[in-house]
């Protein structure tokens, strides 16, 4: 049974940070893609970034290039993402997924993601 668990979200203030984890089971992680997703309050959900199966290539949505990074460990089958001088529009909910590249064609039914929001 695949089983993707989303963690690592809270409130955070403009300018600030967050790690999100993505603890994923029941199917052999290092061999797909994975990326990540977001959903916004009234929006449909959209891919965020996506890493390759031995970590070497990844890519990026242009609205969080440069402030986003995604990392996987594939020894623990954990999905990471870095999020740094986070805004506003990026509150969503966040989810992970394993993909087909360059993104966008996910495998899985979602899990419960995790709610990032970015306020003063």
């Amino acid at each position: 049974q695949v089983q993707l668990v989303e963690s690592g979200g809270g409130l955070v203030q403009p300018g600030g940070s967050l790690r999100l984890s993505c603890a994923a089971s029941g199917f052999a992680f290092r061999s797909y893609v994975m990326s990540w997703y977001r959903q916004a309050p009234g929006k449909e959900r959209e891919l965020v970034a996506v890493i390759s199966t031995p970590g070497g290539s990844t890519n990026y949505v242009d609205s969080v290039k440069g402030r986003f990074t995604i990392s996987r460990d594939n020894a623990k089958n954990t999905l990471y993402l870095q999020m740094n001088s986070l805004k506003p529009e990026d509150t969503a909910v966040y989810y992970c997924n394993a993909d087909r590249w360059p993104g966008g064609r996910y495998y899985f039914p979602w899990g419960q993601g995790t709610q990032v929001t970015v306020s003063s």
